[in-house]
């Protein structure tokens, strides 16, 4: 029902975002919260999904269209549902999920928490050609080339130029330029854009 929400974040919890379009707060269910942690006054979008059970109705909240797919292929696997597969995003490197489901590393999935074998075979079984072709390369690397763990906005925002079709050496070249800088996740997306263009 929901593609995205554009507001203002203005709440911040272990497990959740509430984001807060046009005086209505939205509860987001999110894989790692604090990436949102951002200006109180800057407009944030977030990618939605809802789910809807006999019980419950919940919205679950994604930095990007790509993590947004990720959620909906991990979902659609026997025995993997909306809460288990947000701890399988809530590591950053989601390359490496899609690499570890392309070699067959069974090894690498089962860390996740409350992912045995069988599940973990099962994922590899059902996504393995799937992510082969929805991947396109580095679509699910937030920091790839930039897991420094010194400055996620940074990695963030280089991770969204890449989103945005921005090629490796010029992500790379941009990166150099902002490196000495301070700044949130939009303010660095913004100068990099500015420096593109």
């Amino acid at each position: 029902m929901y593609e995205y929400l554009t507001g203002m974040i203005s709440i911040v919890a272990p497990q959740y975002i509430v984001i807060d379009v046009n005086g209505v707060g939205y509860k987001l269910l999110v894989a790692n919260p604090y990436r949102f942690q951002e200006d109180p006054t800057t407009k944030v979008r977030v990618y939605v999904y809802q789910a809807v059970r006999d019980d419950n109705i919940a919205l679950f909240g994604f930095v990007d269209q790509a993590e947004k797919r990720l959620f909906m292929q991990l979902i659609n696997v026997s025995g993997i549902g909306p809460k288990s597969a947000l701890a399988i995003l809530a590591n950053p490197d989601h390359q490496g999920l899609v690499d570890a489901i392309a070699s067959n590393n069974i090894g690498y999935l089962t860390k996740f928490p409350g992912i045995g074998k069988k599940t973990a075979s099962q994922i590899v079984l059902d996504l393995k050609d799937k992510l082969a072709s929805t991947a396109g390369g580095d679509l699910f690397s937030p920091a790839q080339e930039t897991t420094s763990d010194t400055n996620p906005a940074l990695d963030d925002a280089l991770a969204a130029l890449k989103a945005l079709g921005y090629k490796e050496r010029e992500v790379k070249k941009v990166k150099k330029e902002l490196d000495d800088q301070q700044g949130t996740t939009d303010e660095y997306l913004r100068e990099a854009l500015r420096l593109l263009s």
